[in-house]
């Protein structure tokens, strides 16, 4: 084989290594970060209402959903009543979950956690991956790790998924595939949707 058939050749090379091994994840991951970045794909986020629901304080919040943190202790949803809970559906194996997570990182760094909680559920069967993707990109949003099924809303046939908590636990919104939450627009509506600081 000589010099010009290998040039040939070396483009399908790259490839198949890039699909099929561990770069798979991050190459496409990165692809489509950079698109999102560009605008030259243009994901749409989830619509939220214009104005908080008023928190009844004697109804239940309608979550009974148990999850596992990062250090393997059992969390409750419904501790975060009164906040908007933004809830992410990812895996480390999934390119368009690892390209939005940024975004949603910057996100949830600009936003008042007194106001808006942060649930990132890995759907990952081996939670090592999922520790060792946050860790080496530094992330510092909270991770969780469901206990049993999802039960709706938070079942999906699709992964990015996102849900949006109102205060009184409702679904304010749910968008299925990636998106670029990291916008003015949509960290006012959800600061909005939150209202002022609870007590």
């Amino acid at each position: 084989m000589n010099r010009k058939n290998l040039l040939q050749w070396l483009p399908f090379a790259l490839l198949a290594v890039v699909l099929f091994t561990d770069l798979r994840t991050p190459v496409l991951g990165g692809l489509q970060r950079g698109l999102l970045a560009t605008g030259l794909w243009q994901a749409d986020v989830p619509q939220l209402p214009e104005k908080a629901p008023v928190v009844a304080t004697s109804s239940a919040y309608p979550h009974n959903l148990t999850l596992l943190d990062m250090q393997g202790r059992e969390v409750s949803l419904s501790t975060l009543r009164g906040k908007v809970v933004f809830v992410n559906l990812w895996a480390s194996w999934c390119p368009p979950c690892v390209a939005e997570m940024p975004g949603i990182h910057a996100l949830y760094k600009k936003l008042d956690p007194r106001k808006v909680a942060f649930v990132m559920i890995s759907l990952d069967q081996n939670p090592a991956k999922a520790r060792n993707l946050v860790q080496r990109k530094g992330y510092t949003f909270p991770v969780y790790f469901p206990t049993d099924n999802l039960p709706a809303p938070f079942d999906s046939n699709s992964i990015p998924s996102t849900v949006i908590l109102g205060p009184d636990g409702q679904v304010a919104a749910r968008h299925d595939g990636m998106a670029d939450y990291d916008t003015p627009e949509f960290k006012a509506a959800l600061e909005k949707l939150a209202g002022p600081p609870r007590t």
